[in-house]
């Protein structure tokens, strides 16, 4: 089975503020960015869309100056408790785009 590549990836990220920057992602930061540009005011969390370490997935691409929120709900099951829903508040746009205000 072929392995998907997550390699360098440039991104436009307009916040709510209106400051423009530009980031290059990859790897499984890249792979959460897409989960939650798809997943919009919904957001994504751990339990829907499983992954090793959303934490640190969004921990860097908050380094990166990309507006992330973190909700946290309840869940019950045998191991219940808490777990974060991240929610997507920058507008990120695919490439280096000048002017994307």
């Amino acid at each position: 089975m072929a392995r998907c590549q997550w390699g360098d990836a440039p991104y436009t990220i307009v916040n709510p503020d209106g400051a423009v920057s530009y980031i290059t992602v990859k790897g499984r930061d890249r792979w959460a960015l897409g989960y939650l540009r798809d997943a919009g005011a919904r957001g994504c969390t751990p339990i829907d869309n499983p992954a090793p370490r959303w934490s640190a997935y969004v921990f860097n691409l908050r380094g990166m100056g990309v507006q992330i929120d973190t909700i946290h709900e309840p869940h019950g099951g045998d191991f219940s408790g808490l777990h974060g829903r991240y929610v997507l508040r920058s507008r990120v746009l695919c490439g280096h785009v000048v002017a994307a205000q």
